[in-house]
């Protein structure tokens, strides 16, 4: 290739140079013996003229056929546009390529979708094809920002003495957490690898080793539900440190992401980072995770309502539980249905109902609560509270952890509804002093709540075996506007105290040598204290980037399942790779040849041309080829629906019970634009989109 710049970094200093760009089709003007192409690559737009007066009539005949997207090499003269013809969107908008050659590298043919960043796609259908996907500015400015996200974090660490070391993708699996993803070995028939869920043993081992200071951006893998900050597989930063106490981490971690703000957002952060307890948090903000950009603390109410004339909020006390509340600033202006609407918002979360109070300019107090308290209750809630004219007061009257976790969302539920989560502003904050352990209702013991190798503080090991709840971790998470980036610890480095901790967690002599016996060898060849801190570089990039989920900073996502909709992966393998890794497939899961003759034995010829025909529309022989795999698949999905097990299911002319309904006929709304859209594959500026089937 002869490329000398790309499109969008050419400016009017490289007026009158020649040039050989190379890039994809973005629009194309047809003027008449002019046409006008804005070609685009990975930096921006660049409009190329083809005039034919200056091309051979092969090369003009390139240049007026060519479709969208096609990608092609370019070379020419950069001149000025004409003024009238300046366009300030561009960072190339005042110049122009005008072309002395055009070479077609690559045809497209009609895209599944709109490029355009204004254009809504759906998600589903952008993560399918997403390599065209990737092509959209917004998804490159994303990537980019990633890359440069992780060259900032590089730097830093470089600069303070890290050492970046890898360590295997492959590992003996330890159960004590998520699920590991398993990998079979060829040469060990019967023996599994486990993909590492972190670095967390190796880069313990490495400060045995002396490494000293270590850090990798490592890839991790975790078999859990996803959410929308959350993927099968993953990134994160990860770091250890030797010789070093939770405060030395703390530190370093403050001047680590206040460093990338600075020199990634252009942000200068001089406070320093807030700090909260466990307790803390989970009383003042109902998280370990608090959104620090509002306020709306919770306030316990609790020794008021022990002694109050209130039987409901007494009654709660007096069976062990705990009344708190939330004041919000000026929301005695709350509407009946807002009103209604954190009601549900409070039941869904798993209390009773949800207690309230308005208080009216001149002190007026609003709420059917007059009736069952005292005048003098209700005004030390509000000096309490310290509430003031037009505020209000809701409340929560349940045991510890619906209490917690109910304000703990209604905050937030509020905030939203006030719309006082500044996008803008970055709130970091360090919660410390973790529980050590966490109660498993499913395994009736305590777990270890971060892993068993985490120091509990000194004066705390002797509750190890008689109250294992009040022991505290020295754990640390850092959260930034209520979102957990990463946590770390400090390790255990004694033998005496990891041997204890073992025990705690019910492990026997068996089981400890069965799944950490190299690492407690390890540990008797002298072990520095140590400890350290991984961070998510998606969950980063996504937040400081605004994004809705992880999937717009990754490249290649996976969906809720797991799956991945562009490849089809997981996918079933040939029986001759299971069995020369001597696995057989049980029989809950279909054999790959019966999947493949069940779908061949379902599917019915269509005759893609008569549907042509019928809706009068040209199509492309690949897309021919798609439209019968989709009708196909929707036959498949009836196929699957008669073959229910309906025989006990009474037939029924309706799915609800029928009854008289008197109905008076009445104007309704009509639904608007974005209702009527909804389901539309792509949209633009409020009407369907639809692929271009004649061209112009």
């Amino acid at each position: 290739m002869n490329r000398t710049h790309y499109c969008g970094a050419l400016r009017e200093s490289e007026i009158g140079r020649e040039v050989t760009v190379c890039g994809w089709v973005l629009t194309k003007r047809d003027m008449g013996g002019v046409v006008f192409i804005d070609l685009r690559d990975r930096e921006g737009v660049l409009q190329t003229v083809f005039d034919a007066s200056a091309l051979t009539p092969d090369e003009f005949r390139i240049a007026d056929g060519l479709k969208n997207q096609s990608v092609i090499e370019v070379t020419g003269l950069i001149r000025k546009r004409g003024e009238e013809t300046y366009n300030p969107k561009l960072a190339t908008g005042t110049i122009e390529l005008a072309a002395t050659k055009i070479k077609l590298l690559s045809s497209a043919e009609t895209l599944p979708f709109s490029l355009d960043d204004a254009v809504d796609v759906r998600e589903d259908l952008r993560l399918k094809y997403r390599f065209l996907d990737l092509r959209r500015p917004e998804m490159f400015r994303n990537l980019k920002f990633r890359h440069e996200l992780v060259r900032v974090i590089r730097s830093y660490l470089d600069n303070d003495g890290f050492i970046e070391v890898e360590t295997p993708m492959m590992m003996k699996s330890t159960p004590e957490g998520a699920r590991d993803y398993l990998v079979p070995s060829r040469v060990h028939p019967g023996k599994f690898y486990a993909l590492p869920q972190s670095p967390q043993i190796y880069k313990q081992l490495l400060m045995v080793g002396g490494i000293d200071k270590y850090y990798q951006v490592a890839r991790c893998f975790r078999d859990e539900d996803l959410r929308a900050d959350r993927q099968p597989e993953f990134t994160q930063v990860d770091m250890e440190l030797s010789f070093v106490e939770q405060e030395d981490v703390l530190v370093h971690l403050e001047k680590l992401f206040k460093y990338i703000m600075k020199n990634l957002m252009h942000i200068e952060i001089d406070k320093p980072f807030e700090r909260l307890t466990w307790h803390q948090a989970m009383d003042w903000y109902g998280s370990d995770k608090p959104d620090l950009r509002f306020g709306l603390k919770i306030v316990d109410l609790t020794e008021i309502a022990r002694t109050c004339s209130f039987a409901v909020f007494r009654s709660v006390v007096d069976k062990g539980g705990i009344v708190r509340a939330i004041k919000v600033p000026g929301g005695a202006d709350f509407t009946r249905s807002q009103i209604e609407e954190l009601t549900a918002k409070a039941q869904s979360y798993g209390a009773k109902g949800m207690a309230w109070i308005a208080i009216r300019p001149g002190g007026e107090i609003y709420s059917i609560l007059t009736k069952y308290f005292k005048e003098n209750e209700l005004q030390d809630i509000i000096k309490a509270m310290d509430a003031h004219d037009g505020d209000f007061i809701l409340f929560c009257a349940d045991k510890l952890a619906t209490v917690r976790r109910t304000l703990g969302n209604l905050r937030i539920d509020v905030a939203e509804m006030l719309g006082i989560r500044d996008t803008g502003e970055y709130k970091f904050l360090f919660v410390t002093d973790f529980p050590q352990f966490e109660w498993s209702e499913d395994e009736k013991r305590w777990v270890a709540t971060h892993h068993p190798f985490t120091m509990p503080y000194e004066e705390d090991i002797e509750y190890l075996f008689t109250d294992p709840g009040r022991v505290r971790a020295q754990a640390y998470d850092v959260v930034l506007n209520g979102i957990e980036l990463g946590s770390g610890s400090v390790r255990i480095h004694r033998q005496d105290i990891q041997t204890k901790m073992f025990e705690a967690l019910g492990f026997n002599d068996e089981q400890i040598e069965e799944r950490f016996g190299f690492m407690v060898n390890a540990f008797r060849y002298g072990t520095p204290p140590h400890a350290g801190f991984a961070f998510g570089l998606d969950r980063l990039a996504m937040q400081l980037l605004d994004a809705e989920s992880l999937r717009e900073v990754i490249a290649f996502p996976k969906i809720k399942d797991a799956s991945e909709l562009m490849t089809g992966a997981p996918d079933f393998v040939d029986e001759e790779q299971l069995k020369v890794l001597g696995i057989m497939v049980g029989d809950s899961a279909e054999k790959p040849s019966a999947a493949k003759a069940k779908a061949k034995k379902s599917s019915p010829t269509i005759n893609v041309e008569n549907v042509a025909n019928l809706a009068r529309l040209s199509f492309s022989d690949k897309e021919k080829e798609s439209l019968a795999k989709e009708m196909n698949a929707i036959i498949d999905f009836a196929n699957q629906l008669s073959e229910l097990d309906t025989e006990d299911v009474p037939i029924t002319a309706h799915v609800v019970p029928i009854s008289n309904i008197f109905r008076c006929d009445e104007v309704t709304n009509k639904p608007d634009r974005d209702e009527l859209l909804a389901n539309a594959p792509t949209k633009a500026d409020g009407y369907f989109t639809v692929p271009r089937v004649v061209e112009s």
